[in-house]
């Protein structure tokens, strides 16, 4: 039985989403209690964010220069912290993104690294493999050749002794005997 593949990302994505917001709701609940957070943190990204969607939707329907009146102090505050809690769960889920990411890019580094250094080697092996082989066709030849000549002077002894023949490397010794023995019969008589 073949499983589909499993929704990892969406589950981490879920789970993230999840953990993050507590961390968001701590977050919210401390703005619309910090006056000084209310005023500098949450304020000021409302504003933005509530006149840039109502100049969008203005122009869209068809209304042009129209001035856009600020949200009230209160609704302000509580659209800067609902802004502020998925700000922070965009960047908690970012952040697990690039960490996924960085990780898969040094797995991917790693597994090249180890297919290069692997492919190197063999590299390595194929050259030591074709010297061996060189040097293994050099001996072939040279005692493929000796043992030729080996043969070859078998082939000519039995073709001598066939012949009844004397050896030329046997003749050769007999010759060099007789002469020796003729030139010291030659030194007696000039002794007498």
């Amino acid at each position: 039985m073949v499983v589909g593949a499993f929704p990892i990302a969406k589950l981490l994505y879920l789970g993230i989403r999840q953990v993050s917001k507590p961390l968001a709701n701590r977050i919210k609940e401390a703005a619309r209690r910090s006056e000084f957070f209310k005023t500098y943190i949450c304020l000021p990204p409302a504003q933005l964010y509530h006149w840039v969607e109502m100049r969008t939707k203005m122009r869209i329907m068809g209304f042009r220069g129209t001035v856009i009146k600020p949200l009230n102090e209160e609704a302000a505050a509580e659209l800067g912290a609902e802004l502020l809690g998925e700000a922070t769960i965009f960047i908690v889920g970012g952040g697990c993104l690039v960490l996924e990411y960085s990780r898969h890019q040094a797995h991917q580094r790693h597994k090249e690294e180890e297919q290069r250094a692997a492919w190197d080697s063999m590299q390595d092996e194929v050259g030591r493999l074709a010297l061996a082989l060189e040097t293994l066709q050099a001996q072939v030849q040279a005692t493929s050749q000796q043992s030729a000549l080996e043969e070859l002077q078998a082939q000519m002894r039995e073709v001598h002794a066939q012949l009844c023949i004397p050896e030329p490397s046997s003749v050769s010794q007999a010759t060099s005997t007789s002469k020796a023995v003729s030139a010291s019969q030659a030194q007696e008589p000039a002794e007498v």
